[in-house]
């Protein structure tokens, strides 16, 4: 068994380089934050008041000028230092998640080691930076293009990846020059602390990246704070459309991630066993909390028959049990509140007329009674109409669709107002390119369950799932934090004489 995240100390917030519990105002508000594994209260964490946002934002504008202006092949040797002490205390990480968050220590490790790549990835900004140059654009006149960065940006992260989302956001805007704040969940804040102390270590100037925790109250103040220059989020749908709409309005930049109901499409034609382990793995694995967990399952034709009874005795057999132990495959729900909703969606599947073929309700687990457990739940026979299918649950609930073919399939997965990721079964290579190419999903595998994209091509959905242009990290992450500028020059002696009221032109 690895060893447990047992701290017991409050958690503040990280700012000009150092720990901070606030301005001391009299707003000073703490919550606390849960072992799931126990039920138990672990700690505390302090919730940012505006003027703790000031702080961070005023810390952060201080030191920007400067880290900017350092060469990129430097602000590239911090994140490289950064970089080995991530992988140094990758389990350190790992069993904080775990602790706050509930997901098993197996699959924590594995989130640490998904930020890493987008470390790794930032590491290369000097090549990601370059501009493109075109000489004698215009007689005597050159063309060149550059990045620079924005500022002061900010990201408010979710509580289901803790190291790994925010690691799509701080790597990349801090690698392009910018000064970044973080605003993680306050469900399972030790990571963001953790991490920022390894930043320090690794060379990162105080002030350039600050954590602080809080709530919708530290969300608003840098929504609304005219130094910050863009802001990335990843949450539900509704939070999402609030987080563009503010932040637009206050003119900043905003890329903003919602929800999801991950479809997987099951053709007469796949391999029957590596579906149904797909199905299981995706569906309930870190408790179906997580944005790209296949939540649907799409069963065409006959294969309904075939796959149902082999979900519903693994379903039935999965090891549910506190996540330290490292045979765990499933863990505890975040919050008492977030299971009492899942298992209240349970009770209105079967309002609706779902066939309930599993039911993961009450589900304890021998010496943690007072944890966040629930159990696997399987639907069969759900309809587009119900709430289980249209709504995200965000729970280990794997509600099965039948239809006649893959047109219905596809007419099915388009029409819901979602479009994260979508998977397709099948030993076809024409049904898999007719699906991938017709599919309404921003992220699509093809015998892959969970397409999320490696750290160079991008993270993002389509439809509801995403507000902005932009999608998170990758190339386009290095577009959202930084502004091209676009820089035209020519020299006296190749300047005519006389007024010119024309446009330079090619000619």
């Amino acid at each position: 068994m690895a060893a447990a995240y047992t701290a017991t100390h409050d958690i503040g917030h990280w700012i000009g380089g150092r720990p901070s519990a606030g301005t001391g105002d009299a707003s000073r508000r703490t919550q606390a934050v849960y072992n799931p594994a126990t039920g138990a209260v672990a700690r505390q964490v302090l919730l940012a008041s505006r003027a703790d946002v000031d702080a961070a934002v005023a810390a952060a504008q201080a030191a920007q000028p400067a880290w900017g202006d350092t060469p990129p092949i430097r602000r590239a040797r911090v994140m490289n230092n950064f970089l080995a002490l991530l992988n140094q205390h990758k389990d350190t990480l790992a069993a904080m998640i775990t602790a706050e968050h509930g997901k098993v220590f197996t699959d924590a490790q594995g989130e640490v080691s998904r930020g890493i790549d987008i470390v790794e990835f930032a590491c290369g900004v000097p090549q990601l930076l370059k501009g493109d140059y075109t000489d004698q654009v215009s007689t005597g006149i050159d063309n060149w293009t550059l990045r620079q960065p924005l500022g002061v940006v900010a990201g408010i992260t979710p509580f289901n990846f803790p190291c790994m989302v925010p690691c799509w956001m701080f790597p990349v805007a801090l690698a392009a020059g910018n000064a970044f704040i973080l605003k993680p969940s306050e469900r399972d804040p030790s990571p963001s602390l953790f991490m920022a102390e390894l930043l320090q270590q690794a060379g990162l100037p105080d002030g350039v990246f600050s954590v602080v925790q809080g709530d919708k109250v530290a969300v608003d103040a840098l929504l609304t704070h005219p130094d910050v220059k863009a802001l990335s989020f990843v949450g539900s749908t509704p939070i999402a459309q609030y987080i563009y709409e503010t932040g637009a309005h206050h003119g900043k930049r905003v890329q903003a991630l919602g929800g999801a109901k991950n479809h997987m499409v099951v053709m007469p034609d796949a391999d029957i066993e590596q579906a149904v382990d797909a199905l299981i793995g995706a569906g309930y694995g870190s408790a179906g909390e997580r944005c790209m967990a296949i939540s649907v399952a799409v069963l065409v034709g006959d294969v309904a028959d075939k796959v149902v009874p082999k979900l519903a005795e693994r379903a039935k057999a999965l090891k549910v049990k506190n996540g330290m132990e490292l045979d765990a495959e499933m863990g505890p729900i975040v919050t008492k509140e977030a299971r009492d909703r899942i298992e209240n969606y349970i009770g209105i599947g079967v309002e609706e007329g779902a066939q309930l073929v599993v039911d993961g309700r009450g589900h304890k687990v021998a010496g943690f009674e007072n944890g966040f457990f629930t159990g696997g739940t399987l639907f069969d026979h759900v309809t587009p109409a119900m709430r289980i299918y249209r709504e995200e649950i965000f729970g280990p609930v794997l509600a099965c669709v039948r239809v006649p073919d893959m047109a219905a399939a596809l007419a099915l997965v388009n029409a819901h107002e979602f479009g994260n990721g979508v998977a397709c079964f099948t030993s076809d290579g024409g049904t898999a390119r007719e699906f991938a190419r017709r599919v309404q999903v921003g992220m699509v595998g093809i015998n892959v369950p969970i397409p999320v994209p490696m750290a160079w091509h991008g993270f993002g959905g389509w439809k509801r799932s995403l507000f902005g242009d932009m999608h998170a990290y990758g190339e386009e992450g290095v577009r959202f934090y930084t502004k091209q500028k676009s820089v035209m020059q020519r020299w006296p002696d190749s300047i005519g004489r006389g007024a010119e009221f024309v446009m330079p032109t090619a000619k």
